[in-house]
């Protein structure tokens, strides 16, 4: 079901639907498409239904939250209290999560319907969705594509019209990427915008909760629900919330935009970079004010991400020993065995690749030569972004991506330049910024790529704005 959440909300005010059969119609969707692998789980039929006739005598009576009627995909790196989480990991196959997430709780407090848990990287460890431990899901718009990572799934449900919107985790561009890679919009938020109280740790200095949908608006709506201060998570901001629908009509007259020349180098596919300049172009018409910038310390993104990360994976995924929770080796005979045989049987291969660099980074003799020069080129990045905002520059234009998707297999087995799919994205969630992946066009193959809009820290609003206006253009 192809319908935008402004469209089933009316459709719901004016008693043309109603949730249960909405939902009813996504269900449907799901078991129709479910050659996607879009989830890992879908929760069950009863337990939905019986949430969706809950909120439609909410509607009934005049009172009921602002999302009634928004149908919600989400990764399964996010716990939903009493339904599995796996993180698309063997490791945490049979794991039932007791509690849910702080954004899990606020959808539901304003009458979302939470639909499914969405296929994803092996604990978000991956760029397209090939590390699943569960298979891959499939990019609906060509089936032989990968539809990004690591949040594929929770893109592909927006795309293919099995939830109204959904959400994604980001630590290097796993929101933004499915997006660009899946035609819909995604939003990685500022550091500190949205908690991560129940989300599954990859790299806790990086990771963030991202909403995506069909629309600006919708992610628009989405976000502005789920973002705010909570005190269960010690890094979230205590940074104002405007309601970011307000600002989507503003148009972007007056505003001075930044192209960064790093982002339109070498390695960029032609064809994005003439839609981006098309893009460009229509906003000048639109009266935006562009300038030419420099992010100096770009080159050095690839290689600092991947060092912090994975030293903070190392360190976060050491709870996974088989003794709390999680596979168990039954081949085991002491504990030391018990550790190892639980390990190296349940995690896949990207998984231990991640955990053996980052052990060796934190290591005594290499810690300075590797861990804390990153933490210093990690300042130097986001100076960057701080020295370009200081100047006037009111947020920056860039390509999502520097390819449209690519076909399953083309880079699995060639690590290096699966991380540079993320050469777009990576120094953005080094700084902290926020950033929106918008659709922009399609290449001659008829794939979509995104561009996206980076904001200063904690405005959204800009991201939100400037991205309603390209949307405005297609």
């Amino acid at each position: 079901m192809h319908k935008t959440f402004s469209q089933i909300s009316e459709d719901l005010k004016s008693g043309a639907t109603n949730c249960e059969t909405i939902v009813s119609q996504y269900l449907d969707s799901i078991k129709s498409q479910s050659a996607l692998n879009a989830f890992i789980h879908v929760l069950p039929f009863e337990k939905t239904i019986a949430r969706a006739k809950h909120i439609d005598a909410k509607v009934k009576s005049g009172q009921y939250g602002r999302l009634a009627g928004m149908v919600v995909a989400v990764k399964d790196a996010i716990v939903v209290k009493d339904e599995s989480a796996t993180a698309g990991s063997q490791i945490l196959k049979n794991y039932v999560s007791p509690f849910s997430a702080t954004v899990i709780e606020r959808l539901e407090n304003e009458d979302a319907i939470v639909i499914g848990k969405a296929n994803m990287d092996e604990f978000a460890m991956g760029s397209s969705n090939e590390n699943s431990s569960f298979g891959p899901a499939l990019n609906p718009l060509d089936t032989s594509r990968v539809p990004g990572g690591s949040s594929g799934g929770s893109a592909v449900a927006v795309a293919a019209g099995l939830s109204t919107t959904s959400l994604g985790s980001e630590t290097g561009g796993s929101v933004r990427l499915p997006a660009s890679f899946c035609g819909v919009v995604g939003l990685k938020p500022t550091y500190g915008r949205i908690s991560r109280y129940g989300l599954i740790a990859f790299a806790s200095s990086f990771d963030q909760i991202g909403p995506m949908g069909l629309t600006v608006e919708d992610t628009a709506r989405l976000t502005h629900t789920i973002a705010g201060i909570d005190h269960r998570d010690a890094t979230s901001a205590s940074s104002p919330v405007p309601n970011y629908a307000d600002e989507l009509k503003k148009g972007v007259k007056g505003l001075r935009i930044g192209i960064p020349k790093e982002y339109f180098g070498q390695g960029l596919d032609p064809e994005i970079r003439a839609g981006i300049e098309k893009t460009i172009e229509k906003l000048s018409k639109e009266g935006a004010v562009f300038s030419d910038i420099t992010l100096p310390h770009t080159e050095y993104g690839i290689a600092t991400y991947y060092i912090l990360v994975t030293a903070e994976a190392s360190s976060n995924l050491a709870r996974y020993d088989g003794v709390r929770y999680g596979h168990r080796s039954t081949k085991s005979v002491t504990m030391a065995d018990m550790f190892i045989k639980s390990r190296s049987e349940a995690f896949g291969e990207e998984v231990k690749r991640r955990i053996m660099l980052g052990t060796y980074v934190l290591s005594a003799g290499y810690y300075d030569a590797y861990y804390k020069k990153a933490q210093k080129v990690r300042t130097l990045i986001k100076k960057d972004f701080t020295q370009v905002f200081s100047q006037g520059i009111d947020c920056i234009l860039a390509p999502t991506s520097p390819t449209v998707a690519f076909k399953f297999g083309e880079k699995s087995n060639d690590p290096l330049a699966m991380y540079l799919s993320d050469v777009y994205t990576v120094n953005i969630n080094i700084a902290g910024n926020p950033a929106i992946s918008v659709p922009c066009g399609k290449n001659s193959e008829n794939m979509p790529y995104g561009v996206q809009i980076i904001g200063k820290d904690f405005d959204e609003s800009m991201c939100f704005r400037v991205g309603a206006a390209i949307e405005s253009l297609r």
